[in-house]
């Protein structure tokens, strides 16, 4: 892909974007197609199972999950998913069993739409999981209706390669989203997000990044509050090691007549050695005059006094340490509600630190 297509790191949203391992990774030589099942967690619900972003069907279960052709939007890079898409509805007062989608990537480069648009008071859960080598690109529209609640987590345990996401929400009154992200694989990776908030409306986005050799990832999230009465938070927890690089930029816009809105940010990177990177940029763009908003960024070290203590109880100094980062990343993770999900979360992070430290 020519690199002219692509966005420039001249513009302030695109400014720490890796787009070099972009293209890289749209180019690479096609590869042998990784397993399934293991990437299934056990679930009852939906399974839908897309390799370079065409659906499998001889693996997949849809349930209430269609497909059918879907637009990208105008987003850079999400306005080039635009075709044959998944898409879940649901009606006024339905609840839906989790819907799991698990995209394998083999070389090359792939998009692939999606929406999830809840009626009234409609329940549902997806969790998505991303493995492979190459470029996968998404775009997810999400449309909540009133009281509407959407539960979300992605794990972007790709091999190698890059992967792309952009999420555009829309929340009707009183309805809550909650996404939570984990980027533990060895892929680039860059998540990106604009979340509107309704009147009482609820939002929490977040997630940890873990970074290792020479790797980049990062988040590009705006909640914009357009009613009064809303409440976001956005949680996200960087972790960096070698030579690479974590960036978080975490938004909260607060339209005019948006009072009563409680927004709050909370970005946290963690070095473990001093030749990583970390950047954090906590934004606040409030127009209105009866708010509660609030942001906090903090780049650091693991504590050396807690390292200590925990060698002189006989804990070897790798294991000290795998303990303090699991520790510097849990309260990102321990968000999501469904159990079974939070604790494949927790043993990808397990995973990363094993190889990493």
């Amino acid at each position: 892909m020519p690199l002219i297509d692509l966005p420039s790191t001249r513009a302030e949203a695109w400014r720490w974007a890796d787009l070099g391992a972009l293209s890289a990774a749209a180019a690479l030589a096609p590869i042998a197609r990784a397993g399934h099942e293991p990437h299934f967690l056990d679930l009852p619900g939906a399974r839908l199972l897309f390799v370079n972003g065409v659906l499998d069907e001889a693996h997949s279960v849809l349930d209430q999950v269609s497909l059918g052709h879907l637009r990208g939007g105008e987003h850079a890079l999400g306005g080039r998913a635009t075709g044959i898409g998944w898409s879940l509805r649901l009606d006024a007062d339905a609840a839906a069993d989790p819907v799991q989608v698990v995209h394998i990537a083999t070389g090359g480069e792939n998009h692939l739409p999606a929406e999830i648009v809840l009626a009234d008071n409609a329940v549902a859960q997806v969790v998505e999981t991303f493995v492979g080598a190459g470029w996968s690109n998404r775009v997810t529209r999400i449309e909540l209706g009133s009281a509407a609640r959407l539960g979300r987590a992605v794990r972007l345990i790709q091999e190698g390669g890059f992967t792309s996401l952009r999420d555009e929400a829309q929340l009707g009154t009183g309805a809550s989203l909650v996404s939570t992200f984990l980027g533990a694989g060895t892929a680039g990776t860059r998540i990106d997000g604009a979340v509107v908030v309704g009147e009482s409306g609820y939002a929490e986005v977040g997630g940890a990044l873990l970074t290792a050799g020479e790797q980049r990832q990062e988040c590009a999230v705006r909640v914009r509050h357009a009613e009064p009465n809303g409440q976001s938070h956005q949680l996200w927890r960087a972790v960096a090691a070698d030579t690479s690089v974590a960036s978080l930029a975490a938004a909260v816009e607060v339209a005019r007549h948006a009072q009563k809105t409680d927004g709050e940010q909370s970005l946290r990177g963690l070095l473990l050695q001093r030749t990583a990177t970390v950047n954090l940029k906590p934004e606040l763009e409030i127009f209105a005059d009866d708010v509660k908003c609030a942001h906090g960024a903090t780049v650091g070290e693991l504590d050396g006094r807690a390292l200590f203590y925990m060698q002189s109880r006989g804990i070897p100094r790798p294991r000290a340490q795998a303990l303090l980062t699991r520790a510097f990343v849990a309260d990102a993770l321990d968000r999501i509600g469904n159990e079974g999900v939070r604790d494949a979360f927790a043993a990808d992070a397990d995973a990363w630190l094993e190889r990493t430290l």
